[in-house]
């Protein structure tokens, strides 16, 4: 059974910067490919980005592109998402979420994903 944990949110001022972590454990990070969502209040959830199980593609929601980086350390059992600058609008709560069986790809819809963080959240605001 594959757990997640997401750390790093807290109460930023807007152009700061913040690195969100997700760490996996009970199995390897290697065998998954991991998306970071986030789902502000009264909104739906969107996709920010993802990275692939094999070679660590990485894909970027449209709207995320330019402010958001994601990587990943299999050895580490890490995917970190960092933010720079940050916006009012990015206030949300931050998911990580895996998916087994994908290789070379990540999938941005979170529907496909099948284990989930608890979340961590994060507040823009001066």
């Amino acid at each position: 059974q594959l757990k997640l944990v997401e750390s790093g949110g807290g109460l930023v001022n807007p152009g700061g910067s913040l690195t969100l972590s997700c760490e996996a454990s009970g199995l390897s990070l290697g065998y998954y490919s991991v998306g970071w969502f986030r789902q502000a209040l009264g909104k739906e959830r969107e996709a920010v980005a993802c990275t692939a199980q094999i070679r660590h593609r990485k894909k970027y929601a449209d709207s995320m592109e330019g402010r958001f980086t994601i990587s990943r350390s299999d050895a580490e059992g890490k995917v970190w998402l960092t933010i720079t600058p940050l916006k009012p609008e990015d206030t949300a709560t931050y998911y990580c979420a895996a998916v087994g069986g994908m290789r070379f790809q990540c999938p941005l819809d979170a529907r496909n994903y099948t284990d989930w963080g608890q979340g961590t959240r994060v507040i823009v605001s001066s």
